[in-house]
């Protein structure tokens, strides 16, 4: 079973910045999206942003303008730099990888990343 590792969350001050690295265990084939989720304590798990195989790139509201995924096609790996951070980006960040054909979908997540946004 291939499994996503992030790393490089941490505590930070308010309006600091962090860069989430994911790098997969082993070797993943035809995937087409990889993105970042986030869950804070009682909250549910919500997307923040994610980048397609071919470059397109969406992210939450809630994040536009702050934060930038990035990814190396090559490598499976996906980046996401956060600029400006509040204490409402406090949270476990979980990385993920959608990957297959036309008729099934393999998924692939990361067991997560703490960030704590706290002066």
């Amino acid at each position: 079973q291939v499994q996503l590792v992030e790393s490089g969350g941490g505590l930070v001050q308010p309006g600091g910045s962090l860069r989430l690295s994911c790098v997969p265990s082993g070797s993943i084939f035809n995937v087409y999206s990889m993105g970042w989720y986030r869950q804070a304590p009682g909250k549910h798990r919500e997307v923040v942003a994610h980048i397609t195989s071919g470059g397109s790139i969406n992210y939450s509201d809630s994040v536009k303008g702050r934060f930038t995924i990035s990814r190396d096609n090559a490598k499976n790996t996906v980046y996401l730099e956060m600029n400006s951070l509040k204490p409402e980006d406090t949270a476990v960040y979980y990385c993920h990888a959608a990957a297959g054909g036309y008729d099934y979908v393999l998924d692939y997540w990361g067991e997560g990343t703490l960030v704590t946004v706290s002066s």
